[in-house]
């Protein structure tokens, strides 16, 4: 899939809205929009790919993996609406990134401060686990939103797919000899050739912060850390 090279982060939200390209990732938000859950009824689900949320001057950036079927899909905001969300925004509230610790829907007064957030999959996929052709096809849109964010300096990965996402998309996958690529493992910091640093962490979801494989210190320590680089 290609962009028509647009000039503006709305101009990319628009178009990652518009996306049709994974029939089956469409049909399944589309269901799970229909059915809900109980607790959700009430919601008008967004149902549709999420886009991007933050600052368009941000230095900071956060790449997730996709929206959570009740989450994202039902809000329309990138992790906004699940467990993995309160986690990230109340980092970032602590660390000086946003306006408030909570995200509950699109019109909840949030604001990002030199922060963007983005994802690897902009639709929710069934069983948290979209396709590597999946995947591809999203790219050009995280791509395009790098472009369109030249003051990024820090970047925090989430997960080894939302790692592997944003190297391929910003080049280095194919640039840098394997030995080269910033590893994943959590908490590890590496500076880019361009000098921009790529900070991995595990990604909070239930399945690691319940689990105590990601703690709320271990957490803290990544944002603390982007927030030192940045200054």
């Amino acid at each position: 899939m290609t962009l028509d090279a647009p000039s503006t982060l709305p101009a990319v939200n628009r178009s990652i809205v518009r996306c049709t390209r994974c029939p089956r990732l469409r049909a399944y938000c589309r269901r799970v929009a229909r059915d809900k859950k109980p607790e959700f009824r009430d919601w008008q689900y967004w149902g549709k790919p999420v886009p991007g949320f933050g600052d368009p001057e941000a230095r900071l950036l956060v790449v997730g993996l996709a929206p959570a079927a009740h989450g994202a899909n039902r809000t329309g905001r990138m992790f906004t609406g699940d467990s993995s969300g309160n986690w990230l925004y109340e980092a970032l509230y602590h660390h000086g990134f946003a306006s408030q610790p909570q995200s509950t829907s699109r019109d909840d007064g949030l604001t990002l401060h030199d922060c963007y957030i983005t994802a690897a999959a902009r639709c929710a996929p069934p069983g948290n686990k979209p396709s590597r052709v999946e995947l591809d096809r999203c790219r050009p849109f995280l791509a395009a939103e790098l472009r369109l964010l030249p003051r990024v300096r820090v970047v925090v990965t989430l997960g080894r797919i939302a790692h592997d996402a944003f190297l391929k998309a910003a080049g280095w996958w194919e640039r840098l000899p394997l030995r080269a690529r910033p590893p994943f493992a959590h908490g590890a910091a590496t500076t880019l050739p361009d000098g921009v640093v790529v900070i991995a962490s595990y990604h909070p979801s239930r399945q690691n912060t319940n689990t105590g494989r990601l703690t709320p210190a271990m957490w803290d320590q990544v944002f603390r850390t982007a927030r030192r680089l940045l200054g």
